[in-house]
């Protein structure tokens, strides 16, 4: 794997990421005040990870000043996306439709999120040839 090529996250690099999706550019003791109180977790293993992740292209680096800015490299919606595809090809047999029954079925729904669904649902209906 290149530098510059994302690899699935792990659940410390999600952990990571998490913190700079929602903070954006950080410096490591940013993202470790983050992750102290939510996970106990150490400078120096933040440190790490960081550096893990910056390697395996997971996330970019400013060295333009003393304490490195890092930012992640990948979005949101493209690590769910990796996610989700992964876990609908490994365990529904590739069938999307069985995850959604199965996500709808798993955990109560409110009617906004039923009414995003039917919408987007809609959405996609009238896309159709």
């Amino acid at each position: 794997m290149t530098k510059g090529e994302a690899t699935k996250p792990t659940e410390a690099e999600l952990a990571i990421l998490n913190v700079l999706w929602e903070a954006g550019p950080s410096t490591v003791r940013d993202v470790q005040n983050q992750l102290q109180s939510a996970r106990g977790t150490g400078y120096t293993t933040t440190l790490k990870l960081m550096q893990i992740m910056y390697e395996k292209g997971l996330l970019k680096r400013d060295d333009s000043n003393r304490s490195h800015v890092y930012s992640a490299a990948i979005t949101r919606q493209k690590t769910q996306k990796m996610a989700v595809t992964k876990i609908i090809d490994q365990l529904f047999e590739g069938s999307a439709q069985q995850l959604v029954m199965q996500a709808l079925a798993s955990k109560k729904t409110t009617a906004k999120e039923l009414a995003e669904i039917r919408n987007l649902l809609d959405s996609l209906e009238r896309k159709e040839p």
